[in-house]
């Protein structure tokens, strides 16, 4: 089948190719009932706009390319999705362009205007979610017809989504604590620009609902992505706490949050894990590689980036529109040196637990 052109859009909605054009680029000057009748022509086309056709001069290095939109330059978790999105893509033929949004709600909206205003084919997308329009430039992609893939599910759009099961894996982590004696665990949660944030914050309660023990709302102390974060927040929290009042656990939004929270109680003379354990999430490689190894949870990142991009290149590449695709991962709690059991796990528990950390 011969490639769509935007004189085929413009002929099946009985228009000029300048309206095309001018809807294509979100200009005002086109009545609504024209820029509906345009819009359904490209839908049912599947017509993928080309740079050309946004009035850009096209390159060669775009020609065969894809885009990732990360939302932390300095976190690993996003690295190793990027090594499975660049073994797919060059698998592939492809060419894959990074940008990272540093959690900038507005950054990422340029950031996304720019790939689909250049000969990229598609990109894959780690959202900032906030305010109420965190999604208006996410329709505008769907609008047209230009294939994206999320790494995290967003309330609102249906889109092609490759995620982690946040919720279940945090659940997992805390019936494992539960039944290794803690009860007395806090939770050094996320941004508030990550839907990972909420979903491992939802876990974490959840844990508490299906167990005997009592939530508060003061185990949940807002932190960030950061290893400074964690660091920061950590000497924060046990300023003028006794002892007395320690928690036993320290579960961290991730595990650069770990790290840091490791490195101010060591700072401290907060001995890990004998006075308090702590817990990591996403397992990094230098997870496993500090003096006392982090128990974290594994996120299976590399095959997360892999299948995002074998969804978006499978969309690139076809000829008509393909059914919405949405994978979850699972996590998998790892123990390592930074916890400690509090007390002996009856014989009737060992199965479980073991069937909670396989």
């Amino acid at each position: 089948m011969k490639n769509v052109t935007i004189g085929d859009v413009a002929r099946r909605a009985e228009v000029s190719i300048g309206t095309v054009s001018a809807v294509i680029n979100e200009k005002n000057t086109v009545k609504p009932e024209t820029r509906k009748a345009v819009l359904s022509a490209i839908k049912g086309l599947n017509y993928r706009p080309r740079g050309s056709a946004r009035n850009l001069k096209n390159t060669d290095i775009y020609s065969n390319s894809i885009g990732l939109l990360i939302r932390e330059l300095d976190n690993p978790f996003y690295m190793s999705i990027a090594k499975g999105v660049l073994e797919y893509a060059k698998s592939k033929g492809y060419l894959v362009i990074i940008a990272s949004s540093e959690g900038d709600h507005t950054f990422e909206e340029k950031i996304i205007q720019g790939f689909s205003h250049k000969d990229i084919k598609g990109v894959i997308i780690a959202p900032v979610l906030e305010g109420t329009a965190e999604i208006e430039h996410l329709f505008s992609l769907k609008m047209i017809n230009f294939p994206f893939v999320l790494l995290e599910n967003v309330r609102g759009i249906q889109a092609n989504a490759v995620s982690i099961d946040n919720i279940k894996a945090m659940r997992d982590a805390m019936k494992y604590l539960f039944a290794n004696g803690h009860s007395r665990i806090i939770h050094f949660a996320g941004p508030k620009h990550a839907s990972h944030t909420y979903e491992r914050i939802d876990g974490f309660r959840q844990a508490f609902s299906e167990s005997h023990f009592a939530f508060s709302i003061d185990m949940i102390i807002s932190t960030g992505a950061h290893l400074e974060d964690g660091y920061k927040k950590c000497l924060e929290y046990f300023q003028n706490r006794s002892r007395d009042d320690f928690p036993t656990v320290i579960v961290c939004y991730n595990d650069l949050v770990a790290l840091g929270v490791i490195s101010a109680l060591n700072e401290m003379k907060i001995k890990i894990p004998d006075e308090i354990s702590v817990v990591g999430n996403d397992d990094i490689p230098f997870a496993s590689h500090v003096p006392v190894q982090l128990s974290t949870i594994r996120a299976p990142m590399f095959e997360l980036g892999r299948k995002a991009t074998e969804i978006l290149i499978r969309n690139i590449e076809s000829s008509k529109p393909l059914q919405v695709e949405n994978v979850v991962f699972e996590g998998q709690f790892i123990v390592r040196q930074s916890t400690k059991a509090l007390q002996l796990i009856h014989s009737n528990q060992h199965e479980d637990i073991e069937q909670i950390v396989s």
